[in-house]
């Protein structure tokens, strides 16, 4: 085969010239003719396997208990901790705080769950109002959650929209900036 045309037009089977040694010349980035590639899920590492064999054993009831676990563990952390009584001079504990002086979008929200912890409602919506509003909601998902998980409750779901999930992003966000702003009335919103 020096350069004769392929049989199904002037180029190779594609369309394209046909290369040196006789073979169809395919661009670099096309489709090959060749049979489709199947996918192949490779094999689970011992550590997978590990977790796997572990969820499969687990009772209903773990998942809830490991998540009211780390709910306690960041509550504990706040009662210990008491975020309220830190010395003026003291550098904030927030990284983008330390490193730019602006409040982030939860700076606040320890000494809030503090507050919240103490029934002090005012002083934990002074630090995070945001976080204020969305404590009952998200207790309220744990707990349907929870039960479901664990005890098989059916409780009345609270259906959140993605449009209403995005308008609440909306306003945590517009808050971060608002509480950043150097005139009143937001300065009183800094922490």
């Amino acid at each position: 085969m020096t350069g004769t045309p392929a049989p199904d037009g002037p180029g190779g089977a594609h369309g394209f010239p046909a290369a040196a040694d006789g073979s169809d010349a395919v661009p670099p980035g096309s489709w090959s003719a060749g049979p489709p590639m199947v996918w192949q899920q490779p094999e689970p590492d011992r550590l997978t396997r590990f977790v796997l064999r572990l969820h499969a054993r687990s009772p209903r009831w773990a998942a809830p208990l490991a998540a009211l676990g780390c709910v306690g563990a960041g509550m504990a952390y706040a009662l210990v901790s008491d975020p309220t009584t830190s010395d003026p001079d003291a550098p904030p504990s927030c990284l983008l705080k330390l490193t730019t002086g602006l409040d982030c979008p939860g700076c606040g929200g320890t000494r809030a769950l503090w507050y919240l912890l103490h029934a002090d409602l005012p002083a934990a919506a002074r630090h995070h109002v945001v976080f204020v509003f969305a404590v009952p909601f998200l207790a309220y998902l744990f707990v349907a959650w929870a039960g479901k998980q664990a005890f098989g409750w059916r409780l009345p779901e609270l259906r959140l929209s993605s449009p209403v999930i995005g308008g609440f992003l909306a306003v945590w966000l517009a808050f971060s900036v608002l509480r950043n702003l150097p005139w009143a009335p937001f300065t009183a919103l800094y922490v």
